[in-house]
């Protein structure tokens, strides 16, 4: 059996996909009585595996939580602990990096009009902005976000439309490709608008969409 240190942004579901295991079988094994709600920096104990996935520093704890947490979406695993310090008046050079590279693609791709393309556009200009490629959809592109490059931070959604460089991803829309693929897009910063595959000019007043989950770049 192997142990793995949780980090900001990771979900039972995505870890259990990742080691080849059930969300269950790393419950049991790690005495955690809420699946929806993991801790980073905790250690995770792997059922099954013979190597080790990034052991956790010494004196860490294993996993299995403490009160006083947040509950994620249903068999996300939310990660609690991984705010971070996202806002409007502390906005990094990577974070306006990102959100010219997004609307740059938008405006590449389908100007105002979506595409349904939202995560060919997120990825363009995550590549663009900084050399590497994030694959998925809307809903899974947020599992496949480099965990040394973005963190999950913890804000509402009419603050993350006023911080540009976020990356947004939602788990479902209200569109029928939506419900399957989700949507994710980037910040611009005004208050309004996201980018993705196109400019969407009122983001907040966007309805039907669920399972937000909002990154912050960290390069």
């Amino acid at each position: 059996m192997s142990t793995y240190r949780i980090r900001p942004g990771d979900t039972l579901s995505a870890l259990a996909s990742r080691f080849k295991t059930s969300v269950s079988a790393l419950a049991r094994h790690n005495k955690i009585a809420n699946p929806n709600l993991i801790y980073a920096g905790r250690t995770l104990r792997i059922p099954g595996k013979g190597d080790s996935f990034e052991p956790a520093k010494a004196g860490g704890t294993r996993g299995g939580g403490r009160p006083g947490g947040t509950g994620g979406t249903s068999g996300g695993g939310k990660v609690q602990g991984s705010g971070g310090a996202a806002s409007p008046g502390n906005v990094t050079p990577a974070m306006r990096k990102l959100a010219s590279a997004g609307r740059a693609a938008a405006l590449g791709m389908g100007g105002y009009n979506s595409q349904g393309l939202c995560a060919t556009g997120v990825s363009r200009a995550i590549q663009n902005a900084f050399g590497f490629k994030v694959w998925g959809n809307g809903n899974q592109i947020d599992n496949n976000l480099p965990r040394d490059k973005f963190k999950q931070v913890n804000m509402s959604l009419e603050q993350a439309l006023k911080t540009p460089g976020l990356v947004l991803t939602w788990e479902k829309t209200s569109s029928r490709l939506g419900s399957i693929y989700g949507h994710t897009a980037i910040t611009t910063g005004d208050g309004r608008s996201s980018v993705s595959d196109f400019i969407e000019r009122n983001t907040l007043g966007a309805g039907g969409r669920s399972g937000l989950k909002i990154f912050m770049p960290l390069i």
